[in-house]
């Protein structure tokens, strides 16, 4: 009975990450969502490619059920970090589309195995896992890449100051910012 409640609570928890991650597109135009905001140039539509990809791997190929698109390898190092951003041919209804085509094959192997099902995660040290292991896996990093102060998150404050943190208001979050930049420089002296 616990392994169903655990198996349903991680499972409508990834769901609700998932739209989270796509929310944070909405409103922009196809440079912002592609733009490079950091140094490694991480951007928007490239989070969701990245998690459409590894969401591929870890609830399908795990398992033994593969993703039935082609993908690249895990282990081929030419396409290491390619996942991160979109070519100017990929437009930003097949990354989504795709995304939700990966959440979909997710969801159908959490559906179709038990919470102890054994899976196999070649590239962990300890590769033997079940499925448990996987989704918590899983729910954390697209939570660290969507949530209240996530990766994306972080990326939309910087293009339009659009946030997932508490609404209070312009005039809050400004004061708010002059207090910590005040605290900083104290600290700096």
């Amino acid at each position: 009975m616990i392994d169903d409640f655990a198996k349903r609570y991680l499972h409508d928890d990834l769901r609700e990450a998932r739209e989270a991650v796509l929310e944070k597109l909405d409103g922009l135009d196809e440079y912002s969502v592609r733009r490079p905001l950091t140094a490694t140039g991480t951007n928007l539509l490239g989070l969701v490619k990245h998690l459409a990809l590894w969401e591929t791997r870890y609830l399908g190929e795990v398992f033994g059920r593969p993703f039935p698109e082609p993908l690249p390898r895990w282990d081929d190092t030419q396409t290491r970090g390619r996942d991160f951003w979109a070519t100017s041919e990929e437009t930003r209804a097949e990354i989504v589309d795709r995304y939700r085509r990966a959440a979909a094959h997710s969801d159908a192997t959490i559906d179709a195995l038990a919470v102890d099902a054994p899976g196999h995660v070649p590239w962990w040290p300890r590769p033997d896992v079940l499925l448990f292991n996987v989704m918590v896996h899983v729910l954390t990093e697209t939570n660290r890449h969507a949530g209240h102060a996530g990766h994306a998150d972080i990326l939309r404050e910087q293009l339009d100051g659009a946030t997932s943190a508490p609404s209070r208001g312009r005039e809050f979050w400004t004061e708010r910012y002059a207090e910590i930049e005040r605290a900083a420089q104290a600290a700096g002296r």
